[in-house]
């Protein structure tokens, strides 16, 4: 048997990981793409918002990094990733997995239910397990506004409790028995920065069809989720380098003032007088910045920052972010 034919009987294990925006899925997947396991994966990234950021965020060694920011993966997945999936046994390229990190606004049941419902997925790919990363400061304000992430905890197989540095023991306690109480079956995993073992969170076989099914009858044949559409994203760019005491300034007051409803942030930038490219992220106030490394030789440096929030004034943002060119 070729190595195309055994590719075409063999189930490939699949992924999915999830989690509300800004919980630190890219950081966890940076972290298992980084590690020295000797396997090779294929990488899905979805993003909400016109102008794609993640996928430069992501490690990529030997991996194959597709990028869907079309809108949300519980919409789009079934044609993309049959798409995808026929792509990479077509080439006849070996992967020892797939991961899919789903947008923070996903819910993960509708993608879930693709490797059940599609023949041509079920035949060549297997759900492993759902990983969804929480946002431990956060969570519980994410469970009192959005049904996405009631979803993406009841659904999980392993949960990765994030930012626990950023709480206290009482607080993570309520947090942890808030999940618990949700999900009884997940094993939690409490992280900071989603510092946790790759073999905690991939190769489980934990996903338990039965155990959705318990949970709702209809997982299969389901085509209706919710959305919060009062969840927006601007998307800012500049193809002119940004002086970075002004954005600094204004990025800092953005965050002060209308932090609240901000719910996710994060860029890619080019300042003036420096070839580095630098990373900025955030969740409400929360902020954190990193160098990326210089900007690949011949490629733009375009300036881009994505914004996903409620209540967003696009064109206050616009106005701001200009402000910042140098």
């Amino acid at each position: 048997m070729s190595e195309a034919d055994n590719l075409q009987t063999r189930h490939i294990p699949v992924t999915v990981l999830t989690g509300y925006l800004g919980a630190g899925k890219t950081t966890l997947l940076n972290r298992i793409l980084s590690e020295q396991h000797g396997r090779s994966y294929a990488v899905v990234v979805n993003e909400f918002g016109e102008i794609g950021i993640d996928n430069e965020l992501v490690v990529n060694a030997d991996e194959e990094v597709f990028e869907m920011n079309n809108g949300c993966i519980c919409c789009t997945v079934r044609g993309d990733l049959i798409r995808i999936i026929g792509g990479l046994v077509k080439r006849g390229r070996r992967f020892d997995g797939i991961i899919i990190e789903t947008t923070g606004l996903a819910d993960p049941a509708p993608v879930a239910q693709t490797f059940f419902v599609d023949e041509d997925v079920r035949q060549r790919t297997k759900l492993d397990s759902i990983v969804t990363v929480v946002d431990a400061k956060h969570v519980l304000e994410r469970l009192a506004d959005s049904h996405e992430a009631e979803e993406q905890i009841g659904f999980a197989d392993v949960i990765v409790l994030n930012k626990t540095d950023l709480v206290g023991a009482e607080a993570l306690a309520e947090v942890e028995a808030r999940i618990r109480g949700m999900n009884a079956f997940a094993t939690i995993h409490r992280a900071e920065r989603c510092q946790v073992a790759v073999a905690d969170v991939l190769g489980r076989g934990s996903f338990d069809l039965q155990r959705i099914l318990d949970m709702e009858p209809a997982f299969l044949t389901e085509d209706d989720h919710e959305h919060d559409d009062a969840i927006t994203s601007v998307s800012l760019s500049s193809e002119r380098p940004l002086d970075q005491r002004r954005f600094n300034d204004w990025i800092r007051d953005l965050t002060a003032t209308r932090g609240a409803d901000i719910l996710r942030f994060k860029g890619i930038l080019a300042f003036q007088g420096t070839d580095r490219r630098v990373v900025i992220q955030g969740v409400h106030m929360l902020m954190d910045s990193d160098m990326l490394g210089p900007w690949p030789a011949g490629a733009a440096r375009i300036s881009r920052l994505v914004l996903i929030g409620r209540n967003l004034d696009r064109a206050a943002l616009v106005s701001g972010f200009q402000s910042c060119v140098a």
